[in-house]
């Protein structure tokens, strides 16, 4: 009996043996096969992705850059001499015409230095008048004097004419023959000199004249500018159109050449629009541009670049043509679409996300008849505002994700539910 137990016990000792060392063996395959199945694929809903079909065709490449609408012709106007603002007649938002009268102001000084202007005419007038009369008085004087001088000179040439018939007979001396002659001569001389003296005085009078008139004309020089400063003080719009900023006061002392108001004219808008300086590059004049003002779109040609860059982008104007929506007014946010150029016959998509031009990235590109996606390198070429060129990794027809797929990096493939 003792045999046989010894046995038996043998017999169940071999059949544990063989069992773990059974399972030992299966757990053993189970890992191995665990292992090479790699680690589990990441999961997306669809719902969740933005996935866009690779397409052949036209591309056209947009800038889009945000802006506001400004007048094209504006004014500011400004304080003609320090003043004191009195009434402030309309106020920022009302329509104006040229004459319009938007504020009046004060200064008793403007108004005393247009007295002493006015003083200062009227005594540079009566020393011109003085002056032409003192002139004239002398002028008839030296031409008394000329005539005086002919009338001596044709009385001495009658009596030489006399003298040299009788001397000829001698009936008088030739001595006082020859001194009719000589007397002759010499009132000769004094009536070339009456001659000169009236002509020399003539173009001394214009001179004289033109000094007093050089005076008068500063006089009223001053009068004309003492004139508009006090016409300043009521101050005029200049320009139809809509007053956009007053930035003064009543009862405010402003000085000489401070801004008064700001008077736009908006029946003729513009669009001024910021370009990031990394896309400025392709941006050129005339240029097609859409404008979106929110309440429409508006056509329009790129007309001036700024050539400096102004906190990371560069001001471009746009020539807006047609007529303008109802809600365009100046300094209004819009948004333009610069059509930079277009590209035939190429491949394309939806815009990645973080996809620049001229770059590669990884895109997952959708296994055709399965739920995964694997990871590809795509060459990009021009991107516009939604839409890159393909270069090469992708061909027609083939799905992709667009949207921001950084949460799976560290995966090549992903499952799609």
């Amino acid at each position: 009996m003792d045999f046989q137990n010894l046995a038996l016990k043998r017999q169940k000792r071999r059949r544990l043996w063989l069992g773990g060392s059974a399972s030992v063996i299966v757990i053993a395959a189970l890992a191995i096969g665990i292992a090479r199945l790699g680690p589990a694929l990441p999961t997306a809903r669809r719902a969740n992705l933005w996935i866009g079909t690779v397409q052949r065709g036209e591309l056209t490449i947009h800038v889009r850059a945000d802006g506001v609408l400004v007048p094209r012709l504006s004014r500011w106007i400004a304080a003609a001499s320090g003043a004191e603002v009195d009434h402030i007649l309309v106020r920022p938002g009302a329509t104006v015409t040229p004459d319009t009268v938007l504020m009046r102001l004060s200064n008793p000084e403007v108004q005393d230095r247009l007295s002493s202007a006015q003083a200062g005419v009227a005594e540079a007038e009566a020393d011109l008048a003085a002056k032409r009369t003192s002139l004239q008085s002398q002028l008839l004087d030296e031409r008394a004097a000329l005539a005086a001088a002919r009338a001596a000179y044709a009385s001495a040439k009658i009596k030489v004419d006399a003298d040299a018939t009788v001397a000829a007979k001698g009936i008088i001396p030739m001595v006082q023959y020859k001194q009719s002659l000589i007397a002759l001569k010499q009132l000769g001389y004094r009536e070339q000199i009456e001659q000169q003296r009236v002509a020399v005085f003539g173009g001394n009078i214009r001179a004289q004249l033109a000094a007093v008139q050089a005076a008068l004309q500063q006089q009223r020089s001053n009068l004309a500018l003492r004139q508009r400063q006090v016409a300043a003080l009521t101050v005029r719009a200049g320009l139809a159109g809509v007053v956009q900023e007053i930035p003064v006061q009543e009862g405010q002392q402003v000085a000489a050449g401070a801004n008064l108001a700001r008077v736009a004219d908006t029946r003729s808008l513009m669009a001024r629009l910021q370009v990031p300086e990394v896309q400025a590059k392709d941006v050129a004049l005339d240029m097609p541009v859409s404008v979106d003002t929110h309440d429409g779109l508006i056509d329009g040609t790129v007309t001036r670049i700024d050539p400096a860059v102004h906190e990371g982008s560069v001001r471009i104007e746009v020539d807006l043509r047609g007529k303008l929506p109802p809600g365009a007014r100046p300094d209004l946010s819009v948004e333009g679409r610069i059509r930079v150029m277009r590209l035939r016959n190429v491949l394309w998509v939806g815009r990645p996300a973080l996809g620049q031009s001229d770059a590669t990235i990884s895109l997952f590109r959708l296994d055709p008849g399965s739920d995964t996606a694997t990871r590809v390198p795509v060459r990009l070429g021009a991107a516009s505002i939604d839409r890159v060129q393909i270069i090469k990794g992708l061909a027609a027809g083939d799905k992709v994700i667009l949207s921001d797929t950084s949460i799976w990096d560290k995966y090549n493939r992903i499952r799609i539910e």
